[in-house]
Order: structure tokens, then sequence, then C-alpha cells
């Protein structure tokens, strides 16, 4: 799979095309990111992409299981909005970061 153009290979038990549609997903993620961001560094790119989805993952479980999940208090979306647009300005900002 590439993504930003960097080839990985991915083992996984799933078939190939969810294979390729996490990948685009990602892939799609991080060059929003970069867009809005102006972040060229792929490390950063790709915790910032990672924040942006665990949100809407505990979005989606939160919406189907109530506001507890597996015992353990909810995580306030608007909170970790917040928090993901923090880190963002933080490393559009940072010639080390961005």
């Amino acid at each position: 799979m590439r993504i930003l153009g960097a080839e990985y290979r991915i083992r996984s038990e799933a078939d190939e095309s969810a294979v390729r549609r996490v990948a685009a997903l990602v892939e799609e993620t991080m060059v929003r990111i970069r867009d809005r961001t102006q972040t060229v560094d792929t490390l950063d790119l790709a915790v910032l992409a990672a924040l942006n989805l665990a949100n809407d993952l505990i979005a989606l479980r939160e919406g189907a299981q109530g506001a507890e999940t597996e015992g353990h208090p909810a995580i306030d979306p608007e909170r970790l909005r917040g928090l993901i647009a923090a880190v963002e300005s933080a490393a559009a900002e940072s010639p080390g970061l961005g």
C-alpha cells in the first residue's frame, strides 16, 4: 500500500479491499491535515491523523454504547476536538514539528 508516496507492506487477516479502504482513509486524513496545517513531517501528520481518527472512533462508540464505554468515563468529543486543534496549531507554528 502507498500512503503519501511511501510504500508499506501491510499484513492483515482482512481481505485486500478492506485494507485498501483503511489505507485510503488514513491517506485522506493525512492529506486533509497537511493541507489545513501546512505540516510536512510525516510523523507529525501520522500522529495528528491518529488523533482525528481516534476522535471519530470514540464518537461512534459513544453513540452506539451510550456515555460509558467498557466501564471507562466518556471522553468529551468537543474537548478532544479542541485538543486536536491545539496540536495542529502547534505543529503548524513550530519549525521542529512541521
